[in-house]
């Protein structure tokens, strides 16, 4: 299985992509990071996100995308354009008729570290480690990125494969009907 890793954000969007399934090891297919200039206008800044993360799906293929999901944070600012920034992989998903999963910090955290409550450090060590890096990927967003994508690998197989089951048979008793 191939997974669309994304950690949202409007300033820097982290995105990584893996590929492996359950009993078999991970391996990093291309991370990086999507960076919009606070500067300019909302609408472009989610133009430039929308257009590079087409780009991805089209240039990686994935079978599905791992989104972290948004929680509250107290800076209410900071969290509209997370959260506006999460849409976007969410429609690219859509769009393509890919799974779809939004996975918690906490379980992205216990999945890669066995602590949901680990800091940045401990998880971009244990990326590092899982993917058998040579370097740690920076910023933090590819490496939470990635960590998305191992979650996912991880966790989401099954509700990936119950998902393709649900729709098969609704095509087919709508095709029946």
């Amino acid at each position: 299985m191939r997974v669309l890793g994304v950690d949202p954000g409007l300033t820097r969007c982290g995105l990584g992509v893996v590929e492996g399934g359950i009993g078999q090891p991970v391996r990093m297919i291309a991370v990086g990071v999507v960076r919009t200039p606070v500067a300019d206008d909302p609408a472009e800044r989610l133009f430039s996100l929308q257009t590079e993360i087409d780009e991805w799906m089209e240039r990686y293929e994935p079978d599905s995308v791992a989104v972290e999901r948004v929680f509250a944070k107290a800076n209410i600012k900071g969290i509209m354009g997370t959260a506006q920034a999460s849409a976007i992989p969410m429609l690219a998903a859509a769009r393509r008729g890919l799974p779809l999963a939004l996975h918690t910090p906490s379980e992205v955290k216990a999945a890669v570290t066995g602590n949901g409550r680990a800091d940045k450090a401990q998880v971009t060590a244990m990326v590092t480690r899982i993917l058998k890096l040579d370097t740690a990927p920076k910023p933090a967003d590819a490496a939470d990125a990635l960590a998305i994508a191992i979650c996912h690998v991880w966790r989401g197989g099954a509700q990936d494969r119950i998902a393709a089951a649900v729709a098969k048979q609704r095509a087919a008793t709508g095709a029946r009907g």
